[in-house]
């Protein structure tokens, strides 16, 4: 009688837009309607009535009916709020009158064991929430914007990045915060660990909107020597299994889609090489039965390349069929490689069309791993299903003999590309044990490609998280080759600015850059890496510290989590904290998250929520570089700038692609760095902070479509090769539950 005909009717249509599972109790649904559309005192009477009818009293029924309440409003609010669909509040009001917010603390970790378990074991217990009801009930979701994929996984729209767009201003999003690296070991420092324990001491712990967003794991380290990338200890991305071992086929399709192009390549040569133009022009041009011939949608991309605004193939002369017919590229120049999700050292050179039925026409080619694919990177740097169409097409493949450059547009297989990834564009949603929601896109590798996450990833992120949330985006290896990436190649294209960094440091590491013996995968770790020696730490200090500086360079505060180990010291913690603050680091953190989960990086979350607080406008964040300087003048910015340097080297061979590259159009774009993650320098032995070398530049590739070169930092292999003991020694499966073991 109080609350008004309107007030119902509304929130009546509202409740039958609501999925079936927000109505598992249907009253209890209509009355979080009803607190968010009327927010009065009479509704909160209704709903105390409908309480005490219940049984027991409105004090005892709260805690299990208002968390439901307040996990419908959040649904609620992102389907009935049409006006402001993407800032996803969890306030609802609860029995006392008072706003109760979702507690996300529901699902902290209460179960922790120590000594902390094999990762596969940690989430092989874990249960996991549906990821219908993370989706739904902590992103605000609707059932439009999302695809399962099973129960624990689930594909996001790509439409959601487009958000962003709609809001009033950029002070309306979340912070944005990357997670980078000291220069690691072999064996990795823990910087996907660190970055699901914020984000579930941030959400979990902190009761802050939180959203991760890190790359799908390659195969080839899993079953090589890294391991997986899902994290690990009590800060996993939940199934493990499911995420190391093919998700939800991201890496498929692109491994799919850039060897179909790179067959194209190979079969329009061959063609080419044996027919006519006459031959050529009748079988890519078949006439019907009526003796007409029509163009496809794609081939008027080559006419409007050559010129040519004819519509009819009919009216076409003949040098313009000739023109249209061959591409006529140069065998000898063909920079697109086939791929494949594995370390296979003798792929690195192979020689293809050995068979008879190739009549002769071998050429000197090689692999690459799929993640350094350059549709990989074209996943990573896109921003709509139109703008990955766009960049595809663009992909060069090598030159013509006239120099010319020929594109995947060229070949005609853009729309077949776009068809094998179509949903490698969506992101994959999980979760973490502690039930964090978390977006897993594009692919790792940062030494031989972009190495972060995804923009769409991130844009969708910043939507979910609303205002004062907190996205944490994965940057690879160490800061020097990842957060450069990050900065120079995602957030220019993007137009996000990153509130704080957050740089993973070890005292394992730490000891390896003070001189410490070198540290071997597969081989137990020396004395000096299990005994305190704050001697060997402080002296590679000096590491941690060119990368604060590097990154201080760039206008971004920086904290650093200690990511602790039982072998560490307080006194060895001690010295990297001092040091740290000394370099101008906000803070430096003992993190533990490891062994207790988000619990163990509370400390963590608080620092990284002052620097972003402090640093809300990111008035000093600043490129590395402007990209109207010549290709040289960019890569020696990088070399002097970030790894101190004294200058470059060009071999002949790289020379003459900045020529080619500069010649065709190209030389304004931003670089991408292929080289060691072990140093700052192109020597993996040379640990610390070296400087006064000489970078030396073997080769460069374009990567058109995604829009950056690459120089290759002297004989950098672009597909790693398998230790002498490879991790997949201890991967099996259990016959009798058929679990997976030994991930890791």
């Amino acid at each position: 009688d109080n609350v008004g005909t309107l007030g119902v009717t509304r929130a009546r249509a509202t409740l039958d837009r609501t999925p079936a599972f927000d109505r598992e109790c249907s009253t209890c649904a209509f009355f979080s309607v009803f607190a968010v559309y009327m927010s009065s005192r009479a509704s909160t009477c209704v709903v105390r009535t409908f309480l005490s009818a219940r049984g027991g009293g409105a004090a005892a029924a709260s805690s299990s009916v208002v968390r439901r309440l307040s996990a419908s409003t959040t649904r609620v609010r992102a389907i009935g709020a049409a006006d402001d669909a993407v800032t996803m509040t969890t306030d609802v009001v609860g029995v006392d009158g008072a706003t109760v917010a979702y507690d996300f603390g529901a699902h902290k970790l209460t179960n922790v064991v120590s000594p902390t378990p094999s990762d596969i074991d940690v989430a092989s217990a874990a249960e996991a929430l549906p990821i219908k009801l993370v989706a739904e009930k902590m992103c605000g979701l609707g059932e439009d914007d999302y695809e399962l994929y099973g129960k624990y996984k689930a594909k996001v729209s790509e439409k959601l990045s487009t958000t962003l767009a709609g809001r009033k201003s950029t002070t309306d999003v979340g912070y944005y915060v990357v997670t980078a690296g000291i220069t690691p070991t072999p064996l990795g420092e823990g910087k996907s660990t660190t970055t699901i324990g914020l984000v579930q001491a941030l959400q979990a712990h902190t009761n802050q909107r939180a959203v991760a967003c890190i790359r799908q794991p390659s195969m080839g380290p899993t079953f090589g020597i890294k391991g997986g990338a899902a994290g690990g200890g009590y800060s996993q991305v939940i199934p493990m299994e499911e995420m190391n071992l093919h998700l939800t086929g991201d890496i498929h399709a692109i491994g799919v889609a850039n060897n179909l192009l790179a067959a194209a390549v190979d079969a329009r040569c061959f063609h080419e090489a044996t027919q006519s133009d006459d031959a050529l022009w009748k079988r890519l041009m078949p006439a019907k039965k009526d003796g007409t011939r029509e163009f496809s949608a794609i081939m008027f991309k080559r006419l409007k390349k050559l010129g040519i605004t004819k519509t009819n193939p009919d009216d076409l002369t003949e040098e313009e069929r000739s023109k249209f017919v061959r591409l006529d590229i140069d065998e000898d120049r063909i920079t697109w490689r086939r791929v494949v999700d594995m370390n296979d050292r003798f792929l690195r050179e192979i020689t293809v069309g050995e068979a008879a039925t190739e009549k002769g026409r071998t050429r000197k080619t090689g692999f690459d791993i799929t993640v350094a694919s350059e549709i990989m990177a074209v996943l990573a740097m896109t921003t709509s299903l139109a703008d990955m169409e766009d960049r595809l097409g663009k992909m060069v493949v090598g030159p013509s003999k006239s120099g010319e450059p020929v594109t995947c547009d060229d070949l005609g297989c853009t729309g077949a590309l776009m068809a094998l990834m179509r949903d490698a564009i969506k992101p994959t949603l999980m979760q973490t044990l502690e039930a964090t929601p978390v977006l897993v896109h594009a692919g790792p590798f940062a030494n031989i490609a972009s190495g972060n996450s995804s923009i769409i990833a991130d844009q969708i992120g910043l939507s979910m998280v609303g205002k004062g949330g907190f996205v944490v985006t994965e940057a690879g290896f160490g800061a020097d080759i990842g957060l450069e990436k990050f900065v120079n190649l995602k957030c220019r294209k993007s137009g996000l600015k990153p509130n704080c960094a957050v740089i993973v440091a070890t005292v394992r590491a730490l000891k390896c850059h003070g001189g410490g013996p070198p540290v071997k995968a597969g081989t137990p770790l020396d004395h000096a890496y299990t005994n305190e020696n704050v001697d060997l730490v402080r002296e590679g200090m000096c590491n941690l510290v060119r990368h604060i500086e590097n990154t201080k360079a760039f206008g971004i505060p920086v904290v650093i989590a200690i990511n602790a180990f039982p072998t560490d010291t307080e006194a060895e913690h001690a010295v990297i904290r001092e040091a740290c603050i000394a370099a101008g680091a906000e803070d430096a953190v003992l993190c533990t998250h490891h062994s207790h989960g988000g619990k163990g990086a509370v400390a963590l979350a608080e620092a990284v929520k002052k620097a972003c607080e402090a640093n809300q406008d990111c008035k000093d964040f600043k490129f590395g570089y402007d990209t109207d300087l010549d290709i040289k003048s960019k890569i020696e910015a990088i070399a002097k700038n970030v790894y101190k340097a004294d200058g470059i080297e060009l071999s002949a061979k790289a020379q003459e692609k900045i020529d080619l590259y500069t010649k065709q159009g190209f030389g304004n774009l931003p670089i991408c760095m292929a080289k060691t993650q072990y140093s700052f320098s192109h020597d993996q032995n040379m640990k610390g902070a070296p400087s006064g070398f000489t970078l030396p530049i073997g080769d460069l590739r374009l990567s058109a479509g995604a829009g950056f070169l690459v120089p290759l930092v002297g004989a950098f292999p672009t597909i790693p090769g398998l230790p002498t003991r490879p991790a997949y020694y201890e991967i099996s499966v259990d016959l009798e539950s058929e679990k997976v073991l030994g991930l890791s």
